[in-house]
């Protein structure tokens, strides 16, 4: 049993890869000295990174029964303490990152340090069958658990609304920006405003619903992934011929019944957000029937750090953010759906 082992990393959305790695730590050292990196290494790499607080009170929530062996320190440079540490006498690593723990212990013989004992850790696997990483869960692909944030239930399949979850869509799910029904770039242009004061916005901007979508041409920022079915308050709209398919790169068509999600929908949304995420392509889905329940799907699927918008008839927009929260609301909805 070693005495003292070093752990270094971002640890950004703690989760079950992280876990492990302490767990293993913690089975090998009396105590663990865990280096999280600093804001300005972590951010430079991707901007939607949280902060160096919150992902120390994420690490100790997550580690709490531990806190006694564990102390969390700041991790300013490539090595940080592990050039000069003379008590640790481990560190712990995953296969990814062993070539780096073996350029330290080169360097601290180099220094006449003895070298550390590297314990090599295996990435957890999620449920895709890739391992389990701060990128992906960022990225929307999936939890901090490793899994996904579509139910299993869904996949291949269609399923009608209950009850239950029409009540608990009368909530309020995001902020209304209100504006008049006949002029809706009053309210589109406020939402755009509050967009762009989130200096890492990152996109996509979603846009569900035929006036949403129109209102977005109109104030010349149209939607990167925009939603319609040739309706408003279900009755077909005749200004639905002025959004101009020819602002998008895509087109995409699919059907989905008034009050149900079909697997089209799930596909057309997620054909859309994945040309927005690998190459940044902008998509227009037109559905056969009512697009109204897309963003119980768009949530889960999107990027955390995106945005959905839609209208609400004779108020204004709301609007929503893509997070964890926004997407574990819409999983535990999509699971109450009966299916066909």
């Amino acid at each position: 049993m070693h005495g003292i082992g070093l752990i270094g990393g971002t640890f950004d959305r703690f989760h079950s890869g992280h876990m492990s790695l302490i767990e293993t730590g913690l089975s090998q050292c009396e105590k663990i000295e865990v280096w999280i990196t600093d804001d300005e290494i972590a951010q430079s790499k991707d901007r939607l990174v949280k902060n160096w607080e919150e992902r120390k009170a994420d690490l100790e929530n997550a580690t709490s029964t531990h806190s006694s062996r564990i102390s969390i320190h700041l991790l300013s440079d490539k090595h940080g303490p592990s050039l000069e540490n003379q008590h640790a006498t481990a560190i712990i690593c995953t296969n990814e990152t062993i070539d780096k723990c073996l350029e330290i212990n080169s360097q601290r013989e180099e220094r006449g340090l003895e070298p550390l004992e590297i314990i090599s850790v295996d990435r957890v696997i999620s449920w895709n069958g890739n391992p389990i990483s701060s990128s992906q869960i960022r990225a929307g692909v999936m939890d901090r658990e490793g899994e996904p944030w579509i139910p299993e239930s869904l996949i291949d399949s269609d399923a009608t609304l209950t009850s239950r979850v029409e009540y608990e869509l009368k909530k309020p799910f995001g902020q209304l920006i209100e504006g008049p029904e006949e002029d809706t770039s009053i309210a589109i242009i406020e939402a755009l405003s509050k967009i762009s004061q989130v200096t890492d916005f990152t996109g996509p901007i979603i846009a569900v619903g035929d006036v949403t979508v129109l209102g977005f041409q109109k104030v010349g920022r149209p939607a990167d992934l925009a939603f319609i079915d040739g309706k408003t308050k279900r009755v077909e709209w005749p200004e639905t011929s002025e959004i101009n398919a020819g602002l998008y790169d895509n087109l995409l068509e699919c059907a989905s019944p008034a009050g149900s999600l079909t697997n089209s929908l799930l596909e057309a949304c997620k054909a859309s957000i994945s040309s927005w995420r690998d190459n940044g392509e902008t998509s227009l889905i037109v559905v056969t029937g009512e697009e109204d329940l897309a963003p119980l799907l768009l949530h889960p699927l999107a990027p955390i750090g995106s945005v959905v918008i839609y209208g609400q008839p004779g108020s204004g927009v709301v609007i929503r953010w893509c997070d964890e929260d926004s997407k574990n609301r819409c999983r535990n909805l999509l699971m109450e759906f009966e299916i066909n």
